[in-house]
């Protein structure tokens, strides 16, 4: 699904400022993994999660989603590639307050151009997916964290992509909260998603079949979680 040739990230090539983020990281992730990435602040853990996002470009190398080459792409097909293929979660829930859960879910879909009543029968088939379905009318501030980080789960779901891509998903949470969240990706997992979790805490890259280990921007170490 997810596959890394040689890649590397430097930024501002040539200067003083020169930083290079990432260097020669090869591995690759197939349909259905729950990967987890793990590394210090600074290793270089969010650059990579950045290009395996068609959110940035390598500076050498190929990075390949679904076997389509990043660096090909230009903004407009890597923006299409994201909503096609990749779903997102932030250890913020970045939810709108003024919005009910159901329609905080249902946002991509009206940027999609999808057609109301099926932005809605879509969002409530997602809430109930996450365990939210008595819970779709309530506004952001009337959810607990966990609640939040389930609403945020089901919109990254809302366009059916193979890949969720999780950054720091419990950061936000208490222990037993986020352990709820790692088994909704088990089970995400189950349903044949692709998880890949970006985590700096070892007993969160637990949950996942194997860790990816960067620092300074190299891959150090591979083992089965």
């Amino acid at each position: 699904m997810i596959r890394l040739e040689g890649v590397g990230k430097v930024y501002s090539p040539g200067t003083p400022a020169e930083v290079v983020a990432l260097h020669d990281v090869d591995f690759a992730i197939e349909a259905g993994e729950f990967v987890a990435i793990m590394g210090p602040s600074g290793s270089g853990k969010s650059t990579l999660m950045n290009l395996i996002g068609c959110l940035d470009v390598p500076t050498h190398g190929r990075c390949l989603i679904d076997g389509v080459d990043v660096a090909m792409l230009d903004a407009a097909g890597r923006a299409r590639l994201r909503l096609d293929k990749l779903g997102f979660v932030f250890q913020g829930f970045h939810l709108l307050t003024r919005m009910s859960a159901l329609e905080n879910v249902m946002l991509p879909l009206v940027y999609a151009g999808v057609p109301r009543g099926e932005r809605r029968q879509r969002g409530e088939q997602a809430l109930r997916e996450v365990g939210l379905g008595e819970r779709m009318r309530h506004r952001p501030s009337e959810l607990s964290g966990g609640q939040q980080q389930r609403v945020a789960i089901a919109r990254a779901l809302i366009n059916r992509p193979p890949v969720l891509l999780a950054d720091e998903p419990t950061g936000a949470l208490d222990t037993r909260t986020g352990h709820e969240i790692l088994g909704l990706f088990k089970r995400l997992q189950l349903a044949g998603h692709t998880i890949i979790l970006i985590t700096h805490d070892p007993e969160v890259a637990e949950a996942a079949d194997r860790a990816v280990h960067i620092r300074d921007g190299a891959l150090v170490q591979e083992l089965a979680a």
